[in-house]
């Protein structure tokens, strides 16, 4: 695996390209310290940013909710993250903007910080490995569980968010699976480590009420163009109890896509005719293929 600081390329740096490996932040930078940051994770499709608006507003609200402010607007960074694209020569990869606090004060106190903001892009391949996907990724039980919303910013894509993910994903890899279920703290089905989940019963999608995590971008796609193909969609509390009374299940992201899952513990899911079409959609819409509105009627 190459190394990400180690590569050929350009990254935007506080409003001016800088050479990839000259990228760098100081050791007391407080984001270090303190988790005092926030991310998105996009991707570019035969040239074109798929939902570049949105990711770059969740971007800033949630800087807002973590108490500091964007020094660039919208329209710079949704410019940038275009024009970084085509500086590393990329037309299909993955799109990582990121805004933190810097080194100018550590303490829990953040006041006097400068904000700086960074855009990195690299090709991007398949999230899960291709060849399981016809049967679906297995999956293992988290060992934390999610946050309320009472007592995390829930609703802001901040990189302190996910420690409890990447601890839950190494220990899963580490047994042979693919991915980790979290559930919430009430013990309900929350997400996986990076992605948001969805069920079948009956030609029915159920997936869970997102208020202690992302109500994620793709999230909000794939049920719309699931209510496109006349399936309805039940937004619900699910018990890990119920899991034995779907049929199908699949998960959901930027970085996963469509993802069918095959396996979560001790229970079994066959990837079907929920799964499949939805792959192909949200597929063709991204690459842009088909227009929305196209979908809607196809």
């Amino acid at each position: 695996m190459l190394p990400f600081d180690d590569r050929d390329g350009w990254i935007w740096l506080d409003g001016r390209f800088v050479p990839w490996r000259e990228a760098k932040l100081h050791v007391l930078t407080h984001a270090l310290h303190y988790g005092s940051a926030v991310f998105e994770g996009e991707r570019m499709y035969d040239g074109r940013i798929f939902a570049l608006e949105e990711h770059t507003g969740r971007l800033f609200n949630s800087a807002q909710i973590l108490d500091f402010e964007i020094p660039f607007s919208q329209q710079e960074i949704n410019a940038a993250s275009i024009e970084t694209c085509r500086r590393n020569g990329h037309a299909d990869c993955y799109v990582r903007p990121i805004a933190w606090r810097g080194s100018e004060q550590l303490s829990v106190s953040a006041t006097a910080t400068r904000i700086h903001v960074a855009i990195a892009t690299w090709a991007w391949p398949k999230y899960f490995d291709a060849s399981k996907l016809e049967r679906g990724i297995r999956l293992t039980w988290a060992k934390y569980r999610r946050p309320p919303a009472e007592a995390a910013p829930t609703a802001a894509k901040a990189v302190g968010l996910y420690m409890i993910c990447t601890i839950a994903k190494n220990a899963a890899e580490r047994a042979g699976y693919d991915d980790a279920l979290m559930l919430d703290c009430a013990g309900n089905v929350a997400e996986s480590t990076g992605a948001n989940i969805f069920f079948v019963r009956d030609g029915v999608l159920h997936t869970p009420t997102p208020d202690c995590f992302l109500d994620g971008i793709t999230r909000r796609t794939v049920i719309r163009l699931a209510r496109e193909l006349g399936l309805q969609v039940v937004e619900t509390r699910i018990r890990p109890e119920e899991l034995p009374t779907f049929s199908e299940c699949f998960l959901v992201g930027t970085a996963a896509e469509v993802t069918p899952v095959g396996e979560i513990g001790e229970y079994r899911f066959k990837p079907g005719d929920v799964t499949f079409p939805l792959i192909e959609r949200y597929a063709a819409l991204t690459r842009a293929h088909q227009t929305a509105a196209e979908l809607a009627t196809a």
